[in-house]
């Protein structure tokens, strides 16, 4: 009886090793064992779901180091996708910021050559859609008549001796002689005939009469501003015959009538000379009428071409009107404005190469002193094509 107890008891360990996964040491297959209860297998299974993971446990505990690591390969693809992304950038310039007009010339040259069509009316180049604007003439005023500060007996009394330097293109140096005499009529000045400045870039040495008839000048002013060829010759002794000796004010851009009276005047009354440069753009555009006239005098009276550019623009326009019989003697005049130094101001790059590149900065160092050099000045050659900054090209103008 006890023999019997002791074997089922054994049986029953056997099966229940079975149960747990652990095998038997026989080799035949063990039978199958009964079901077992609820009860007996239960326990088991819930010890093993609920033991944790070894993974789970070191991301636990390395939270905040694995945060600070992905925080890191964040920063380091944002380090390394920027100059990636600029370089690319540099590869792939955007439309329109590169000269490719030459090539767009070439590929459509056979095209233009070969079309003969006889849809295109040249007569209504010359037919005009819109009124044209009304010229007006200068304003009539009473020759003899005051512009300056002076009043009474004092009218006929100058201040002193003006002197410009206008600098510049040839339409600057109009601009600036007409400033020039209206500036004279604010001051009650006299003016002496505007000097250029000699240019770094063209190196012209052409001086006002070269270019203006000087008598017809001096001439159709008098009555309103005084204009004299030369400082007379007590003053250039007081300051050595050296023009540079005299007092030179710098006057802002675009200097209005009051701050001429304010700043200058005083300078001038003390002085007896003053000198102004440089004189690009130095007065208002909105002064007082009487102001303006004479500004209006000087720019389509007073200026004329002298008799040796006048004989040439005269043999010039002849040809043209001859060699446009087909029109009717009508042609067109265009000033391409394609020059060197206005190419170099731009900053803008052509077709030219590296040849291009070394003429251009030459350009640039003589003609504006490290100007484009400093670091504060960032040079954006395509960015200025994009926003229409660069000069047109003979070509892309069609002549």
């Amino acid at each position: 009886m006890a023999i019997g107890k002791a074997s089922a008891k054994a049986m029953k360990s056997k099966n229940s090793c079975c149960i747990l996964g652990y095998s038997s040491s026989s080799p035949s297959p063990p039978p199958s064992p009964p079901r077992a209860s609820a009860s007996a297998v239960g326990p088991c299974r819930r010890k093993l779901r609920s033991r944790p993971s070894f993974a789970a446990g070191v991301i636990r505990r390395n939270a905040r180091c694995l945060a600070a690591l992905a925080l890191l390969y964040l920063g380091g693809m944002v380090m390394c996708v920027g100059p990636f992304s600029s370089l690319v950038g540099l590869l792939l310039p955007p439309p329109g910021s590169v000269y490719r007009s030459h090539e767009i010339f070439h590929k459509l040259w056979p095209d233009i050559h070969a079309d003969n069509s006889s849809a295109i009316e040249l007569e209504t180049l010359w037919t005009y859609k819109r009124r044209l604007k009304e010229q007006r003439p200068c304003l009539s005023t009473i020759v003899g008549q005051h512009f300056g500060l002076a009043t009474g007996t004092e009218a006929n009394e100058t201040s002193g001796y003006l002197i410009v330097e206008a600098n510049g293109g040839l339409n600057q140096q109009r601009s600036a002689i007409c400033n020039a005499v209206a500036v004279a009529g604010i001051l009650n000045a006299i003016l002496v005939i505007p000097r250029f400045e000699f240019n770094g870039v063209w190196r012209d040495p052409s001086e006002f009469g070269d270019i203006y008839d000087e008598d017809h000048f001096i001439a159709t002013l008098n009555g309103y501003v005084k204009v004299i060829r030369r400082l007379p010759e007590e003053v250039m002794e007081r300051y050595g015959h050296n023009i540079t000796n005299m007092p030179n004010i710098r006057v802002p851009a675009w200097a209005t009538a009051k701050y001429y009276r304010r700043e200058v005047f005083p300078v001038m009354k003390e002085q007896g000379v003053i000198r102004l440069a440089p004189f690009a753009n130095r007065l208002s555009m909105n002064v007082p009428p009487h102001i303006q006239l004479l500004r209006c005098l000087a720019n389509f009276r007073a200026l004329r071409f002298s008799s040796t550019i006048a004989v040439l623009a005269d043999k010039i326009v002849g040809r043209m009107k001859e060699k446009s019989s087909r029109t009717g003697g009508k042609y067109v005049s265009i000033h391409l404005r394609f020059e060197e130094d206005m190419v170099a101001f731009s900053c803008c790059v052509y077709d030219g190469g590296k040849t291009e590149k070394v003429e251009l900065d030459m350009i640039r160092e003589r003609g504006w002193k490290g100007k484009f050099k400093r670091k504060d000045r960032t040079i954006q050659p395509g960015l200025n094509r994009l926003e229409g900054k660069c000069p047109l090209t003979p070509l892309e103008k069609g002549t």
